[in-house]
């Protein structure tokens, strides 16, 4: 009776989510990922913020639209390598993905210094995850943990010997991804070393990048691990090229279409997205605060003007409502529009997308975590029971349904958009 009645309520609460979607209007240097590729982003607690990678999938879906990428994330709070392992068949294997990244060793180094012990026990079942990718005909990109934070986690003696210890555990999965000739992302020297310089440009005021409790990084800390791992997918980072003459025509490349161009003013329309920043720049809060210290625009956001013909020596650019002087010399080289223009057309739409696949992962929360586990009991108790078996099927299908029907939202929300570019000779007024 208690198996049939928590069936019934995995049921309603199926039932409910099934209802329409409210969606509101270390670098590989090589692509690893191929079109219609299913993309899995596993880890602990820092996945399961749904923060990095919510960036990664929306990222994926607005500057890479050509990859056409289904995308699940993972995330378990609490979790460790070998917790993983257990659920590993059927909450990633079982999705058949072709690509899957991990972040793991966080709560795997215990929060002490480091011990062979720890080591041992962590290279075991992260060698198991890769194996088991492997034998699935899978990538595994294997991250490194991140870092505690430096300001706000315990003591800084405290923070040092503990990044120590997250460091062994990292070289520990360099090398478990070099012997099973798989991707590698270091996530761990990378949030070190932008943490440092971040903090010393906020002297007088703490400005936490691996979160307010010294662990979980706030939307400054989680761009740095999408940038990580993002470049370990080996995604190029260009957008697109603009080309304006200011005695001609206007060209553009693909995913940018020309509507009209001519004396310097450009109207397109868009189907590939520069990757839009939110919050305040000041804050740890914000995608703009940690962008001073990590180079997301120019490895993964480049949005490039170039103009040509420019007579004097400076112009300004009108792109949506900011408008912006640069050099001659600037512009006949490409300025990158995603860098200098925040405030940006895109920006909207951009939110829309993000919107949508924030909702699609929280879903993903709800399904693996609960109702996974409750129709995996389920489907033990009803072995010898046809009619119960035949419901726990239902409404698996009924749970992979909402997911594809969130999916499906998530890129429908992923519209063109028209925009002009207007450069005019001399500077802003």
């Amino acid at each position: 009776m208690n198996c049939l009645r928590r069936l019934a309520l995995v049921a309603i609460a199926v039932a409910i989510l099934a209802a329409p979607a409210l969606v509101p209007a270390a670098d590989s240097g090589q692509l690893i990922l191929k079109k219609g590729d299913k993309l899995a982003i596993v880890g602990d607690s820092i996945t399961e913020q749904k923060m990095y990678s919510r960036i990664m999938e929306t990222y994926l879906t607005v500057c890479t639209p050509e990859l056409d990428l289904w995308t699940i994330q993972l995330g378990w709070g609490g979790e460790t390598a070998g917790g993983f392992c257990g659920r590993m068949q059927q909450d990633l294997i079982s999705f058949k993905p072709n690509v899957a990244t991990f972040c793991y060793g966080m709560n795997d180094g215990g929060y002490r210094a480091y011990e062979e012990g720890i080591g041992k026990g962590y290279g075991n079942n992260m060698k198991k995850i890769v194996d088991t990718l492997k034998a699935a005909g899978a990538i595994a990109l294997v991250g490194s943990p991140g870092c505690v934070d430096l300001e706000t986690w315990k003591k800084p003696e405290d923070a040092e010997i503990y990044n120590q210890s997250l460091g062994k555990l990292g070289e520990i999965d360099a090398q478990i991804a070099k012997d099973a000739g798989m991707p590698f992302a270091d996530l761990h020297t990378l949030m070190y070393d932008v943490m440092k310089k971040a903090q010393a440009a906020h002297e007088g005021g703490k400005f936490p990048v691996c979160g307010g409790d010294g662990v979980h990084p706030d939307w400054d800390g989680q761009l740095i691990m999408a940038y990580a791992f993002l470049k370990g997918l080996g995604v190029s980072g260009d957008i697109g090229t603009i080309t304006v003459d200011m005695a001609g025509d206007a060209k553009a490349t693909d995913g940018h279409k020309v509507l009209s161009g001519k004396n310097g003013t450009v109207e397109l329309e868009s189907t590939k997205y520069p990757f839009c920043f939110s919050g305040d720049a000041k804050l740890p809060n914000s995608t703009k605060s940690i962008l001073p210290f990590l180079p997301f625009n120019q490895d993964l956001n480049r949005l490039t003007l170039v103009v040509k013909g420019v007579k004097g020596e400076k112009a300004t650019v009108t792109w949506g409502k900011e408008s912006k002087t640069f050099t001659k010399d600037q512009l006949a080289k490409g300025i990158n529009l995603a860098a200098e223009f925040f405030d940006n057309p895109f920006a909207e739409a951009f939110k829309k997308v993000d919107d949508a696949v924030g909702q699609k992962q929280g879903y993903e929360t709800f399904m693996i975590k609960e109702a996974y586990r409750t129709l995996g009991g389920l489907a033990n108790q009803m072995k010898d029971d046809a009619e119960g078996a035949a419901a726990v099927k239902v409404i698996q299908a009924r749970l992979t349904a909402r997911h594809d029907a969130l999916a499906k939202a998530a890129k429908a929300a992923f519209v063109p958009v028209k925009h002009t570019i207007a450069v005019v000779e001399g500077e802003a007024k």
